[in-house]
């Protein structure tokens, strides 16, 4: 049986009276928008003509299409400002509160002098703990670490790099701190007057002033006081998925969005993390992605195995690669890690595809061994066969699984050699905790 309920507040937006004991079926929304309400109880003829009702209908149409447009000119500015994941540095994950601007302008020259720059990172972020007081007017400066923000941004852009920065929607930061809770639009022109170029937007403390339902627009109206400003600056929310932000990310502005937890150097909570995923490769896309936590890459947790798997499953992710380290005091291998370029490739490429998981074995989420495939631009598919147990193991693929027919060319990404592949299946052995890494394509395509 169809519930019924009122609705006296569409009845009058349609411009229809109210009496007569009017009344909708749950599921018949249609019906009012095309003015063919019946009053309870009894049948009526439609009250309104086939020319009002034709007239209605287009006013709707042109309210539609204008809504379209608005959305694919948002799709369009925000596929312009991260085409492909954003890559960079963030200071909390080694530093935390002890950042300041001295510690940021070495991070940027050792960018620059590591090669990192080259590989394609540009965005150094400053997360908690740089904020001061507000002035008279409510205007957020920089704490005593940081001087002027403005001429900090000045020394980054002249080294071709850019600035991100911190903030919350609550009163107070994470680490306790000024937010921007009542200020939103006075710190996002102080942000743009700065020259800053990315904001993370950590939820915090918003939960003491806000209902968690209105999240999304809690994070809406820091977009738009961003968008306002008339400069670009990539937005990233970070609400630890606790609403699936994959669902409304797009709609708030949202060029990635944090989909769990906080990361820690830890092979446990790295692969809790990055093994977790799959299930959000629908949500990715030039513009928005999902986004599972920093690098942990060179803070000294984990093995070499373990740190080339997690740069392995984040390229997979199409996640945004954010090295958390001292990049100050780099050790070669970790610097050959973070600055793979055939690694890194399947992380920026520009189809905009997130990898899934295809096959897994294991009784254990920890002793797993998995096969995960990345559709990549032109044809070509990046293949990761993990192994997440405590010893060696071999993992095999029918390439007939991929809907691919031998003979393939394949590309070893960290070993960067190259086969040909003429069997039905591929066989390989992986250490434990680690991960075999392929770039592969029908050798009818021109493999690059």
């Amino acid at each position: 049986m169809q519930a019924e309920i009122s609705r006296p507040s569409v009845v009058s937006h349609l411009g229809l009276s109210s009496s007569a004991g009017w009344k909708l079926a749950a599921n018949s929304c249609f019906l009012a928008l095309v003015g063919l309400l019946v009053p309870a109880g009894r049948a009526q003829k439609p009250k309104y003509t086939p020319q009002q009702i034709a007239k209605y209908r287009a006013k709707m149409r042109a309210r539609r299409a204008k809504y379209e447009a608005q959305l694919h000119r948002r799709e369009r500015r925000e596929a312009a400002l991260a085409p492909t994941p954003p890559m960079g540095w963030n200071s909390w994950n080694h530093f935390a509160g002890r950042i300041n601007a001295r510690i940021v302008r070495q991070t940027a020259d050792a960018m620059v002098a590591s090669g990192m720059q080259a590989a394609g990172y540009k965005y150094i972020n400053i997360d908690d703990t740089w904020e001061g007081r507000r002035d008279a007017r409510g205007r957020i400066h920089p704490n005593a670490k940081f001087g002027s923000m403005k001429a900090l941004a000045g020394y980054l852009h002249s080294k071709g790099l850019k600035l991100g920065i911190y903030s919350s929607p609550g009163p107070k930061t994470c680490a306790g701190y000024a937010g921007s809770y009542r200020h939103v639009r006075q710190d996002a022109r102080s942000y743009a007057r700065w020259g800053i170029d990315y904001l993370k937007y950590d939820w915090c403390s918003a939960s003491q002033v806000y209902k968690l339902q209105q999240l999304p627009q809690v994070y809406l109206k820091m977009y738009r006081a961003l968008k306002a400003t008339g400069r670009s600056i990539v937005f990233s929310l970070c609400e630890y998925g606790w609403l699936n932000p994959w669902h409304f990310g797009p709609f708030v502005g949202g060029n990635l969005w944090r989909t769990t937890g906080d990361i820690n150097d830890t092979w446990k909570r790295m692969s809790q993390i990055g093994f977790s995923q799959s299930h959000l490769a629908p949500y990715a896309a030039p513009g928005h992605w999902n986004d599972p936590d920093m690098l942990e890459v060179g803070n000294g947790g984990m093995t070499e195995d373990e740190y080339r798997t997690h740069m392995s499953l984040w390229a997979m992710l199409a996640a945004p690669l954010i090295a958390g380290n001292d990049l100050r005091h780099m050790s070669a291998s970790t610097r050959a890690l973070l600055t793979n370029g055939d690694v890194i490739a399947v992380d920026q490429d520009r189809l905009g595809r997130q990898g899934y998981r295809i096959w897994r074995s294991g009784r254990h989420p920890q002793q797993d061994r998995e096969i995960w495939i990345k559709p990549l631009a032109g044809g070509a598919s990046a293949v990761a066969f993990f192994n997440r147990g405590p010893r060696p193991a071999s993992l095999t693929l029918f390439w007939s699984q991929l809907e691919l027919r031998p003979p393939l060319q394949a590309r070893n990404l960290w070993t960067h050699q190259n086969h040909s592949l003429l069997q039905p299946a591929y066989t390989v052995s992986v250490a434990s905790h680690g991960v075999v890494l392929l770039r592969v394509k029908p050798t009818s395509l021109v493999l690059h």
